[in-house]
């Protein structure tokens, strides 16, 4: 018959082994978020979101987000920091196994002098520890760990859609830039023009230095403008540079494949010796470099698309990650329970080899230290809290960012078509003063304050134009579109896998299908 102790400690044992249970809250998602209902849609999917930047229908700027896409050094290191956490998801399961593996052995020889006897040991130890997760402590480090390996999928997701924003705004700045050093250049040409005139005039008397003068400002400032026109488009070559890991030398054959000659026929002509602007709408304000989205204003917008926003999923999960590390601090109240072993075995001169092993359960309970234990929970638990908070308050950011850019684009739009018709408006204003001029009809402050117009309203034309394509980037962005290209691909570029290769054993945690993500995650 068995042991009545033996008995009693199996059943003990096989009672921890049975019980275990995960004390502290479970995670039952974070609050609804309130979406205004004028973005409620019933459609579906926005089928542009994944692939926005297309609807710009530039081959450039998508040749552009792909080199980011595989060559960003900020993405490659939100890369590895997923990889970082996958390892230490791998460290936290590891905990559920016996902590305590040890293997140690030695052997000793005493040889004191040649006269006495020489005395040698030998020894081999193997200690096992396991603590038993009677409380769920180390499940809920587990399911910590596993949402924090989530949270840093988001932020690699987070990262790519601001990479391909400011891609996409780069690149806009870089042809709005060449755009309006277009209309600098025909500006220039048209006061050029008017200087010389004015010479002639001043040599013939007919019109003051104030004059001659004051037509050299207008030039000279516009020549000057150019220049500042130049160094806005070498900071958004250089940024373009940046985005994409290349030098700015490296990258000007990227981008610089559009002609941006200009035919200076197609936009004046030159009438019994008097310069006169061509007044049709595509000879004046249409230059085409500036990449214009085919995109609806109107159309709703599907709501789930803002808790779907990466930089939200990432607060969603920290909050899930707090709560689960209430769980890891309230196990500290309770008992821990393990159970111990030990095998060794020791042999000397002096006497026999020896066996002996050492097993049984054990117990430790920090009965003392409650404040400690109470206060440090307390801590985890409004640490949750402001997680709670924080998702909320990205939720209304991404809410009042969107808003935001659909009321910009919307104003802007209407802004454009007002900018233009002033364009026209002052080219037409040109044709008529110059004409009167030459007539006597009108002074030649008159004549100044047309060509200061018609400069001052095609650059304003121009730069509205690169703002409107600006805006539908920072909409799409604040929508959280573009990291849907990821999925299904490595989040470890190649150079990257390869270093790590060279140095250490990874076994298949370098895989491109590492890390399973959850089944709603979309």
């Amino acid at each position: 018959m068995m042991d009545r102790r033996k008995f009693l400690g199996y059943s003990i044992i096989a009672l921890m082994l049975g019980g275990c249970t995960q004390i502290g809250p479970n995670f039952n998602g974070v609050p609804k978020s309130k979406i205004p209902k004028k973005w409620s849609h019933k459609g579906g999917k926005d089928p542009a979101i994944s692939r926005w930047w297309h609807i710009y229908h530039d081959k450039t700027l998508n040749r552009l987000v792909d080199m980011a896409y595989r060559q960003n050094i900020d993405l490659k290191i939100a890369g590895v920091r997923i990889l970082q956490s996958r390892a230490v998801l791998g460290i936290q399961n590891g905990m559920s196994l016996p902590q305590l593996q040890k293997l140690s052995g030695g052997a000793f020889v005493n040889d004191a002098n040649q006269n006495s006897p020489t005395f040698g040991s030998s020894s081999l130890s193997f200690d096992l520890g396991w603590e038993l997760d009677i409380w769920g402590k180390y499940a809920r480090g587990t399911e910590s760990a596993q949402a924090k390996l989530y949270a840093s999928v988001a932020s690699y997701d987070s990262m790519l859609v601001s990479i391909i924003a400011e891609v996409a705004k780069s690149y806009i700045n870089y042809r709005t830039a060449q755009e309006r050093i277009i209309y600098a250049r025909r500006n220039i040409a048209i006061q050029e023009y008017v200087t010389k005139i004015t010479k002639i005039q001043f040599n013939s008397g007919n019109v003051s230095e104030l004059d001659m003068q004051q037509a050299l400002t207008q030039l000279h400032s516009t020549r000057s403008a150019v220049y500042e026109l130049k160094l806005s488009q070498i900071r958004a070559k250089n940024s373009i540079a940046m985005l994409l890991g290349l030098n700015p030398t490296e990258v000007e054959k990227y981008i610089t494949n559009k002609d941006t000659a200009d035919d200076m026929s197609r936009y004046i002509t030159n009438k019994k010796g008097t310069i006169q602007l061509k007044e049709q709408s595509s000879a004046i304000s249409k230059v085409s470099l500036i990449p214009s989205p085919r995109f609806d204003p109107h159309k709703k917008i599907d709501a789930n698309l803002i808790t779907r926003r990466p930089d939200v999923k990432v607060a969603e999960y920290i909050a899930h990650s707090k709560s689960a590390d209430i769980g890891v601090a309230e196990a500290e109240l309770y008992p821990s329970f393990s159970l111990i072993g030990n095998i060794s075995y020791a042999d000397t001169t002096i006497s026999p080899s020896k066996i002996s092993i050492i097993a049984g359960p054990s117990f430790a309970w920090n009965i003392l230290q409650y404040g400690r234990i109470k206060n440090s929970i307390r801590l985890k638990d409004a640490q949750f809290e402001e997680s709670l908070l924080q998702y909320n308050k990205t939720v209304l950011s991404a809410i009042h960012e969107v808003s935001y850019a659909l009321d910009n684009y919307k104003y802007t739009l209407k802004q454009l078509k007002e900018s233009k018709k002033a364009v026209m408006a002052s080219a037409r204003a040109f044709n008529i003063s110059i004409r009167q001029y030459n007539d006597g009809l009108v002074s030649y402050q008159r004549l100044l304050n047309s060509v200061e117009s018609l400069t001052r309203y095609q650059d304003q034309y121009a730069r509205l134009n690169g703002e409107l394509a600006t805006q539908v980037a920072l909409l799409y962005k604040a929508l959280g579109g573009g990291w849907q290209i990821s999925r299904g691909n490595s989040y470890l570029s190649k150079d990257t896998v390869a270093h790590l290769k060279s140095r250490s054993n990874w076994g298949s945690m370098l895989s491109k299908d590492g890390v399973i993500l959850p089944r709603n995650w979309q």
